[in-house]
């Protein structure tokens, strides 16, 4: 399985649109067996799905995300958790632990600011 995270200094990023870095992590039997820090290839809010799919990411865990970027991801068959903050590591061990504490209904409004 594999799991991306939107990342800045350890923490997951809070919106999605202006992420510039991505943490990939592979995880077999609940655990993590890898992982790596990827850039945003100089790419901006939709056009970063792009990045998840050449990934093949199966998870995508993030802070605030819109709703053009919410479907498109979706669409693409990836599972959303939104509204997450914190270290990015311990989100990842918590999802693979069942526990991770999210926002369903997280999202960007605007570009000035995001609401959890």
């Amino acid at each position: 399985m594999k799991i991306a995270v939107t990342y800045e200094n350890g923490e997951v990023f809070q919106h999605f649109g202006r992420t510039q870095y991505f943490k990939v992590y592979e995880a077999e039997d609940g655990k993590i067996t890898s992982s790596k820090v990827i850039g945003n290839d100089g790419l901006s809010h939709g056009a970063l799905g792009e990045i998840l799919m050449r990934e093949k990411v199966d998870v995508f865990i993030c802070g605030g995300i819109g709703g053009g970027a919410r479907d498109m991801i979706t669409s693409r068959g990836i599972k959303l958790f939104p509204g997450v903050s914190g270290d990015a590591d311990r989100a990842v061990e918590a999802y693979l632990a069942g526990n991770l504490d999210y926002d369903p209904d997280a999202s960007c409004k605007d570009h000035g600011s995001c609401h959890h």
